[in-house]
């Protein structure tokens, strides 16, 4: 029999080290954001299903739906923020300048991103709205740096696409839905004979060009050999000349960049330059982005759209902070010196619990620190 406190697959408690480490990052994060004008909003977890999932069937398939008990209209919990954010530039900010957005928030879904992850992510991102040119996915892309210097991961490397590629070569193509869909996966696969299969009906030059896309990844030098493989379409043309200008504005980022022409993740509701964060070790990618200019048409206001967004759950599961919660052990008392040492500590930072028990065992209490009077009778903290 199953016990009742159980909880789902694929969902999980976060204990008390974890909670901490994940909380100090997003402080961390979201105080990063702030001081490059980004705005903080809080989406709500639930909204009608025709508001969430306005960016395509994958999303629709990932939300948890109820039924409103108030209006009988069918609502979602929530299964990515980016959405509800570009909502609220839409109908609630209304500005038509640029505005630059920030969130931070559980998310949760149906089924997980990989067998390793959670249903209930922790979504951190930012989002800039109303500028189309490089300059806009240039700083997202400075701030999505400075993030990973935040956390603290080593040799992170962003893998860049421009999905104008991927789209040109099948304009005209008119495959199905479900046909695109395997395609998607054939390449993410990187599986040049499963292209090959399905792409049998779609002229020569374009279904050659789909099969050379599967084999260019790798550093700046996959543009250059893209520029004599690929078609010279004008919009081809000009998606490899903006990754050339992105190649060149980063150099002096000191971070690795990589290219992979064959990612056309998320090309349901991306145009335009796509990106992934991998690190050392890990699976899956840590940070996904991207321009999406026409998310707004589905709460009918297209704006000019980039940003990124991470998984904070997964990121502290990854890359473990190894400090363990502790705090300093304080004996009973209402003595005013001994209340006054206790506060003015914890207006230092420092986390000071009373010893209910009464016998200042430290350990019992997660402690590693009492506070304790010297020979002086004042008070000290001593490392046990």
């Amino acid at each position: 029999m199953m016990n009742q406190w159980t909880l789902p697959d694929y969902v999980e408690d976060m204990l008390p080290d974890e909670a901490v480490y994940l909380e100090s990052l997003r402080r961390s994060i979201l105080d990063l954001y702030q001081t490059h004008g980004y705005l903080y909003v809080i989406p709500p977890m639930l909204e009608y299903i025709e508001s969430l999932n306005g960016n395509g069937q994958d999303m629709d398939l990932d939300t948890f739906k109820v039924v409103d008990q108030l209006t009988g209209r069918l609502m979602g919990v929530r299964a990515d923020i980016t959405p509800q954010v570009a909502r609220i530039d839409a109908h609630l900010i209304q500005n038509d300048e640029v505005t630059r957005l920030s969130y931070a928030g559980s998310v949760l879904r149906t089924k997980p991103a990989s067998f390793l992850q959670s249903r209930e992510p922790f979504q951190i991102g930012a989002e800039l709205y109303g500028f189309k040119g490089i300059e806009a996915d240039l700083e997202i892309q400075t701030l999505l740096i400075k993030t990973l210097s935040t956390i603290g991961i080593q040799n992170p490397v962003i893998d860049f696409n421009h999905l104008d590629i991927f789209t040109s070569l099948i304009a005209s193509s008119n495959m199905e839905r479900d046909q695109l869909d395997l395609l998607y996966q054939a390449m993410q696969k990187k599986d040049k004979s499963e292209v090959i299969g399905l792409t049998k009906s779609l002229d020569k030059k374009n279904r050659d060009a789909l099969i050379e896309l599967v084999s260019l990844y790798g550093d700046v030098n996959v543009l250059k050999e893209a520029e004599k493989l690929l078609p010279q379409d004008q919009a081809i043309k000009s998606a490899l000349q903006f990754l050339n200008q992105l190649d060149q504005a980063l150099k002096n980022n000191q971070i690795k960049v990589s290219y992979d022409l064959s990612d056309i993740r998320g090309y349901q509701y991306h145009n335009g330059l796509v990106f992934s964060v991998y690190a050392d070790q890990c699976y899956s990618p840590i940070a996904l982005g991207g321009r999406y200019d026409n998310i707004g048409a589905s709460f009918g206001r297209n704006r000019p759209a980039t940003g990124f967004t991470m998984d904070l759950k997964n990121i502290v599961t990854l890359f473990p902070n190894g400090k363990k919660a502790k705090a300093i052990l304080a004996p009973q008392g209402s003595e005013r010196d001994l209340q006054n040492a206790i506060e003015s500590l914890r207006q230092q930072g420092e986390t000071v619990a009373i010893d209910l028990f009464g016998d200042m065992n430290a350990k019992q209490n997660n402690c590693d620190r009492i506070l304790m009077q010297d020979a002086n009778k004042a008070w000290k903290v001593k490392t046990v």
